[in-house]
């Protein structure tokens, strides 16, 4: 946990001093924080999250109900099932953004999905055989954005997508708070 606390104040550090830039035009820096379980009531994986976030300052396929955007996060993952059995990982995903524009600039509804690419320091959690450091992150989502302040939930998996067997993968629930700048 002390880690944890460690990469969140290093995240919050990184991006006060990016926001402290002039960022004119370059899209919104963030920082997320997210808990979640496995979807397997099995398992009895917890998932802590924390993430650097880095808004695209483009608008596609607008039109009256949304338009489609996206933002990129590199994240800092820990998985932990009891108090020994544990995994570290590091993550980057793009992730599309459709954002339905109610024509109110205070908050708006969005569904989100993305594919990313995961490194785990391990590989078995709990019975568990990833079989490979390297992982992809899929991701499906639905959330809300109030000013500065996004609150999503998502449903998220990692696989090797079968390249090293057995690939039992990993799906999980998780509950995020960001924070734009």
């Amino acid at each position: 946990m002390k880690r944890v606390l460690l990469l969140l104040i290093c995240f919050l550090c990184i991006s006060t001093c990016a926001a402290a830039q002039d960022l004119s035009g370059l899209g919104g820096w963030g920082v997320s924080l997210g808990y979640g379980q496995s979807s397997y009531s099995s398992d009895c994986i917890d998932i802590y999250r924390a993430g650097l976030l880095k808004q695209w300052d483009v608008k596609w396929l607008g039109n009256k109900t949304g338009y489609v955007r996206g933002y990129f996060e590199l994240s800092y993952n820990r998985w932990e099932h009891g108090g020994d059995d544990v995994i570290n990982a590091i993550a980057f995903s793009p992730v599309f953004q459709y954002v339905f524009d109610a024509g109110n600039a205070t908050w708006y509804p969005y569904i989100e999905a993305g594919i990313g690419v995961g490194y785990l320091d391990d590989y078995t959690i709990n019975d568990r055989h990833m079989s490979s450091n390297f992982q992809f992150e899929d991701r499906i989502g639905v959330g809300v954005r109030i000013q500065n302040m996004d609150i999503n939930v998502r449903y998220m998996h990692y696989s090797n997508a079968g390249f090293k067997e057995p690939n039992d993968g990993l799906d999980m629930l998780i509950g995020t708070l960001a924070w734009y700048f």
